[in-house]
């Protein structure tokens, strides 16, 4: 291929990844499980609105999406919802329970019989949000389905209480929410849903408080199932402040699995919970696997599983340090032994039926497809949502996985893609430009998959860095506890810290860098062209920009304490939170910017980037910069048309800014 090469300037190649393909294939199915032997999962449809539909695959190998438009299976449970759907085989068929995002109500569904059509199981509230629902677990023999609920008591974001509750089937609650049996008090202002021990007679489950997060804190409750289907008292048997159980189930033994990050990583345990224990001291927690990894991550979503136990008594995990991987974890010896594949990134989705596992996978060559292990021979398959390369692979990516050093010697990890196209190189010694992108959160982590939008950029000629500054999961708690009061510190410091060693190891140019990120990593961006003089441009997108607002009734209730650990108690350092918000300071941005915003985000809503444009108008500083927002759209962009308009807006600041010249992208207006 030498002789075909072009010498063509950076950002100028042109590429078949355009913002119409990398918009089509974002999103990821999720949230698998199996209805009798079937594999079922959710699936996004960009071009439909956004929604999620369910598919199923049928024995044949067919894959078939069970609800049409505009049905959408996704809960707003703490805004980022999470398992939204459940189901079981009848002696007439499957039947299916889901949460649709319209109305957040619960239906019943039996694809035997489509002409019947989904039948609500829960009312509509006039209050406030509204009731919403959250991993359910279907009780069929008992005609009920149990789920977390989270009920609206006024109209503010923190009027709300959350609850195990019990819903019947037969939808006599559709009407009437007496009807609805609480399982639970609403002692605990946030608790995941019940895992059923095997007898039927325990039910396990997550529980924690303001100001903590899920990731800094929670007790793994245990309660008696009684005969009539009532929860007992419930006792903590693990857990704490400090304690972070991510994920709790049980054994087919009846012994109880979690997920605690008590030495440092995220490890499994295993204890034996005795009725008659009723003060919860008896038999020590078991270690089940000793290792520098995580088999747990952040409950962003409720519902989420890095393990799942299989009839052999072997579990299967999703584990790893940085990346992760799908193994089968023998609880006797200790041993993993992980599935053979090229996926190199799994996520906490996992379900079983007899020695199947099926979960969701990607590596950096392909996106996320839904993956079968069989448990006894350890062989992987693809069974749903197939990879299929919508342009030659030589134009994707070449990642590199690398270590950098951080202010006073700490390790920042970040993945690295260079420039790449089969066709083209630069001409002479020119350096490309780079972005650096900081993932959300910010307790989160940029995983190394297949990225079009990544690969947008990348077979133009630019440059991405993927920084996983401190803070980020994935590689034990003290990385992660890096960020504990010093969020807009560590996390910019990080990002300039790779961004300036590309330029200096002559990676990068100098002059040409910039940064972006969504949500918490809109924050960092905002906040990078504040504090630093590294970036020469940014993408602000749904940002976090004044925290003193944010903090207090203009977020959900979920986050709206968040910011106790990531900058300081507010009654103790009130005066941290104007020092480290972007809108103070929005007199010292000089570098050109975009900020795009969704107009239904209750997260991060527009009045956050409305007061930090007012004040950059204050202070008369002409800055370009070009501010476009989105009906319709919430907290992360869903819709095919939204994410075209933005990755070229996007494409437009650098090409104006480093002075680019891509072919085909539509010019954005920068106002000063």
């Amino acid at each position: 291929m030498g002789d075909t090469v072009q010498k063509l300037a950076y950002g100028s190649w042109p590429s078949p990844i355009d913002a119409a393909l990398a918009a089509a294939h974002d999103g990821h199915p999720d949230y698998v499980g199996f209805v009798g032997d079937e594999a079922w999962w959710t699936e996004p449809r960009p071009a439909e609105g956004g929604r999620r539909t369910l598919v199923r695959r049928l024995a044949d190998g067919r894959e078939e999406s069970v609800l049409p438009a505009p049905w959408n299976v996704r809960s707003r449970v703490m805004e980022y919802g999470g398992q939204p759907w459940t189901g079981a085989v009848r002696e007439d068929g499957p039947v299916v329970v889901f949460v649709d995002f319209a109305d957040q109500r619960l239906y019943v569904y039996e694809p035997a019989d489509p002409g019947s059509g989904p039948r609500p199981l829960t009312p509509v509230s006039p209050v406030g949000g509204g009731l919403r629902w959250v991993d359910p677990q279907m009780r069929l023999e008992h005609g009920e389905v149990w789920c977390v609920l989270e009920e609206f008591t006024g109209d503010g974001p923190s009027d709300v209480r959350r609850l195990v509750a019990a819903v019947p089937l037969d939808g006599s609650a559709a009407e009437d929410r007496a009807a609805v049996r609480e399982l639970t008090d609403d002692r605990h202002r946030f608790v995941t849903g019940p895992r059923i021990s095997p007898d039927g007679r325990r039910a396990a489950w997550l529980a924690w408080d303001h100001p903590r997060m899920p990731w800094d804190g929670t007790e793994l409750l245990v309660a008696e199932v009684g005969s009539d289907g009532s929860l007992g008292e419930p006792r903590a048997v693990a857990g704490g402040p400090e304690e972070a159980i991510a994920q709790a189930d049980w054994g087919r033994d009846g012994s109880l699995l979690y997920s605690s990050d008590r030495t440092g990583w995220w490890n499994l345990y295993r204890v034996h919970v005795d009725a008659d224990d009723a003060d919860g001291d008896g038999e020590p927690p078991f270690l089940l696997c000793t290792r520098e990894q995580e088999f747990g991550g952040p409950l962003w979503t409720v519902g989420r599983r890095w393990f799942v136990p299989l009839d052999s008594g072997l579990i299967a995990v999703v584990h790893g340090r940085g990346a992760t991987a799908l193994g089968i974890l023998d609880p006797e010896s200790g041993e993993v032994v992980d599935a053979a594949g090229p996926w190199s990134e799994y996520e906490p989705t996992l379900a079983v039926d007899g020695s199947r596992v099926v979960t969701v996978a990607a590596s950096p060559r392909s996106a996320y497809e839904v993956v079968e292990l069989d448990a006894r021979t350890g062989r992987a398959r693809v069974v749903g949502a197939r990879h299929d390369d919508p342009v030659d692979p030589s134009y994707y990516p070449e990642p590199q996985i690398r270590t950098f050093s951080g202010p006073a010697g700490r390790e920042i990890h970040a993945h690295i893609y260079p420039p790449h196209h089969p066709g083209h190189v630069a001409p002479g010694d020119v350096l490309p430009p780079y972005v650096v992108w900081a993932h959300g959160g910010p307790t989160g982590r940029a995983p190394l998959v297949l990225d079009l939008q990544i690969a947008y950029f990348t077979s133009r000629g630019i440059g991405v860095a993927e920084v996983n500054y401190g803070g980020s999961t994935g590689y034990g708690r003290e990385y992660r506890n890096r960020l504990r009061e010093q969020w807009g510190v560590v996390d910019v410091e990080d990002c300039a810290a790779v961004a300036l060693a590309l330029a200096e190891e002559g990676t990068a140019d100098r002059d040409r860098l910039a940064v972006r990120g969504g949500s918490a990593g809109g924050w960092t961006a905002a906040a990078s062209l504040v504090g630093t003089d590294v970036y020469a441009c940014g993408t602000i997108l749904y940002p976090v920009l004044d925290l003193v607002g944010w903090g207090v009734g203009e977020t959900h209730d979920f986050e709206s304490q968040y910011l106790e650990t990531l900058i300081g108690p507010r009654a103790e350092v009130p005066a941290r939170y104007a020092e480290r918000s972007p809108t103070e300071h929005a007199d010292k941005v000089t570098a050109p910017f975009l900020l795009l915003q969704g107009l239904d985000d209750v997260i991060c809503p527009p009045a956050q980037c409305e007061r930090f444009l007012a004040r950059l108008a204050e202070r008369a500083r002409s800055v370009p910069h070009a501010y476009i927002t989105f009906e319709g759209e919430g907290h992360g962009f869903r819709r095919t048309d939204t994410m075209v308009r933005a990755l070229e807006a996007e494409l437009s600041l650098y090409a104006q800014v480093f002075g680019l010249n891509p072919p085909g992208v539509p010019a954005l207006e920068l106002s000063k």
